[in-house]
C-alpha cells in the first residue's frame, strides 16, 4: 500500500521574499550562487521559453536572502537567450552555460550556442562548442553536466536522443577534449551525481528508440582515465516516458535517486551497491512521481524536494532524512493546484536556507528555511587566514572540505545549481554587517570528507573596518569563527550611544539607561 500524505497545519517553513522580480519579462529561472554571495537570476522571457537578460539578487546586510536587493547585469550573446541547458560555477567563479532545449520560444531548437558569465565584469562571453559545432555536437540541448572535483567542467550531448558525445572544458583557453568512452546509454534526460572518489554517477533516463521506460542501468564516469562503466541496477526502474528526477549525494555518502516512477533508489557510495528507496507518496488517491523535478541538500542533510503527479498539477514538498519521506507545509508563492513539479528551481544559499522559484508564468520567490543542524564535522575547517584583511587586496585561506559533502541542490538533467566551492564571509564584531568576499582559484572541490583545499579572496571596500569575524561556508555550513580585523574599507561603524538619563518621583531618584531613554510614567527627567 503506497503512503498518503495530506498538507499539514503547521507553521511555514517559506516566506516569500521581500522584494519580488516583477520588473522581469517573464518568470525567474536559473540561479546560481556566484562566489561573492549574490545570485545570478535568468528572466526567462516574456513566454517563459528562455531569455537573454540576467540579474543579480544580493543579500542584506546581514546577510539574509528574504530582504535582499535587486540589480541588472550583463544580457547574453545576441541570439542566445536558452532554457533548460548544461551549467556550472567553475573554480575562477565564472558561470558557463552550454546549450539550451529552447531558444528564447516554446519550440525545441537543440541550440549549441554557449556562453560564460564574469562577475567582475558583469559580461557573457560566447563559447564555441566542441568540435566547432560539427558532427553530434550539432546540437547539445538539456545537457547534463558537473563540474568535477578537479575543477573541470564535464558535459553530456544532448541534442539527438542517440547522442553519446560528451567533452571536458579548458577554462582557460575555452577548447574543449573528448571523452566519454564507453557511454552505454544515451544522455538525453539524465543528470550527474559528483562522488566522493571524483567519479560521477548517471541514472539511465531510456530514451534511446525501443527504450521508452523501465530502464534501471545506472553507469559511472572515471575521469582518471575519461571512461565510463556499469554502476549497477536500481531496484526498480527510475525513469519514465524519458525522464528520471534528481540524484542527490547526502552527507553520509548515499545519493538519493528520485525516480519519474514510484520508486526512488539509494546508491551507497562505500560499497558500490543499489537498495531500494521508500516509495514516492500520494496525495489524495495521486500517485506523486519526481520526474524533472528540483531537490536540494539542507544543512542538516535531509534532502528537500518537490513532487507531482507526472509533471501535472498538484505539486507538494517532502524532505527525505536518509530513511523516510516526510511531508513539509506547501510553499507560500503559488497555491499546490497550479504548479507542477518540473517548474522549480532550488538553490541553497551561504546562510542555510533555500532560495526556490517556479518557472509557471508568476514571479513570487521565496525562501526555505530548514530546522536542524549539521554535524559539525561536515562543516569545511580553516588552518590558515590573515589577522588583518586590507579591502581590495587578494589573500589566501587554506584547510579541508571546502567542497562540501555533497553538491548542494541538484534538478538531474536541463540545470546544474551545484553550490560545493568556498565563499568568505566576514562579519564586523560591532555593527553585525555581513560582506561576502570574491573568490577564485579555489582547490579541493572534492566531496570527500577531510579534502585539504584553499582559495583566493578579496573582500569588497564596502565591508566596514574594525574587529570582525571571517568563517569559509559551502552549502549553507559553516567553518568555526575566525578572529580577523578589516581595514581599508568603509568608516567603521560606531556602537550605539547609550545615554543614562536621571528621573525623580518626590525624592525618589531612578536611572534609565538607552538610546533614546524615557521617564516612567508619573516620573520627570532631572
Amino acid at each position: 500500500m503506497l503512503p498518503s500524505f495530506r498538507a499539514q497545519a503547521a507553521t511555514s517553513p517559506w516566506s516569500l521574499i521581500t522584494h519580488e522580480p516583477t520588473f522581469m519579462s517573464g518568470s525567474p529561472g536559473a540561479m546560481f550562487l556566484l562566489t561573492n554571495g549574490r545570485v545570478l537570476v535568468q528572466d526567462q522571457g516574456a513566454n517563459n521559453g528562455g531569455g537573454a537578460q540576467w540579474w543579480l539578487y544580493s543579500p542584506d546586510a546581514k546577510g539574509g536572502y528574504q530582504d535582499g536587493t535587486w540589480s541588472p547585469t550583463g544580457s547574453l550573446p545576441s541570439g542566445y537567450a536558452p532554457e533548460y541547458f548544461a551549467s556550472g560555477v567553475l573554480p575562477d567563479g565564472r558561470v558557463v552555460i552550454e546549450g539550451g532545449e529552447f531558444n528564447g520560444t516554446g519550440t525545441f531548437v537543440a541550440t549549441h550556442d554557449g556562453a560564460l558569465y564574469d562577475p567582475a565584469t558583469g559580461v557573457w562571453t560566447p563559447i564555441a562548442p566542441p568540435l566547432g559545432g560539427s558532427g553530434c555536437w550539432s546540437t547539445i540541448g538539456d545537457a547534463p553536466s558537473v563540474v568535477l572535483a578537479s575543477g573541470t567542467f564535464f558535459m553530456g550531448s544532448s541534442g539527438t536522443d542517440s547522442s553519446t558525445c560528451a567533452a571536458l572544458l579548458d577554462a582557460s583557453s575555452l577548447t574543449w577534449t573528448t571523452t566519454g568512452a564507453g557511454k552505454g546509454d544515451p544522455y538525453p534526460e539524465e543528470g550527474f551525481t559528483l562522488l566522493p572518489n571524483g567519479d560521477v554517477l548517471d541514472v539511465n533516463a531510456g530514451v534511446a528508440s525501443g527504450a521508452p521506460g523501465g530502464v534501471r542501468t545506472t553507469e559511472i564516469y572515471d575521469p582518471q582515465v575519461g571512461t565510463w562503466s556499469s554502476a549497477g541496477d536500481t531496484p526498480s526502474a527510475l525513469d519514465s516516458s524519458g525522464e528520471v528526477g534528481p540524484a542527490a549525494l547526502m552527507p553520509d555518502g548515499v545519493v538519493f535517486a528520485e525516480g519519474a516512477t514510484s520508486a526512488t533508489a539509494l546508491y551507497d557510495t562505500a560499497t558500490g551497491t543499489w537498495s531500494a528507496g521508500p516509495t514516492m507518496p500520494s496525495v489524495g488517491g495521486q500517485q506523486l512521481t519526481a520526474a524533472d523535478a528540483c531537490s536540494a541538500v539542507l544543512p542538516n542533510g535531509d534532502v528537500l524536494f518537490d513532487a507531482s503527479p507526472d509533471m501535472q498539477v498538484g505539486t507538494h514538498w517532502f524532505v527525505f532524512n536518509g530513511s523516510t519521506i516526510s511531508p513539509v507545509p506547501d510553499d507560500v508563492a503559488l497555491s499546490s493546484s497550479n504548479e507542477r513539479s518540473n517548474f522549480c528551481n532550488a538553490l541553497d544559499l551561504p546562510n542555510g536556507q533555500v532560495l526556490v522559484n517556479e518557472r509557471s508564468g508568476a514571479t513570487p520567490m521565496e525562501v526555505f528555511t530548514p530546522s536542524g543542524a549539521p554535524d559539525p564535522s561536515w562543516a569545511p575547517t580553516v588552518s590558515s587566514t590573515p589577522s588583518t584583511v586590507v579591502a581590495g587586496r587578494s589573500y589566501s585561506i587554506q584547510g579541508t572540505q571546502f567542497g562540501g559533502l555533497d553538491e548542494g541542490a541538484s534538478f538531474g538533467d536541463d540545470y546544474n545549481p551545484q553550490s560545493n566551492y568556498p565563499l568568505v564571509r566576514v562579519t564586523n564584531r560591532v555593527s553585525g554587517r555581513v560582506t561576502y568576499a570574491r573568490t577564485s582559484g579555489s582547490t579541493g572541490l572534492s566531496v570527500a570528507p577531510g579534502t585539504p583545499g584553499s582559495t583566493t579572496f578579496v573582500l569588497p571596500t564596502s565591508a566596514p573596518d574594525g574587529p570582525s569575524t571571517l568563517q569559509v561556508v559551502v552549502n549553507g555550513i559553516a567553518s568555526t569563527p575566525s578572529a580577523v580585523t578589516v581595514t581599508g574599507g568603509a568608516a567603521a561603524p560606531h556602537p550605539a550611544r547609550i545615554v543614562t538619563l536621571t528621573c525623580v518621583r518626590g525624592h525618589s531618584l531612578r536611572r534609565v539607561r538607552g538610546r533614546h531613554p524615557r521617564c516612567p510614567t508619573g516620573w520627570r527627567a532631572r
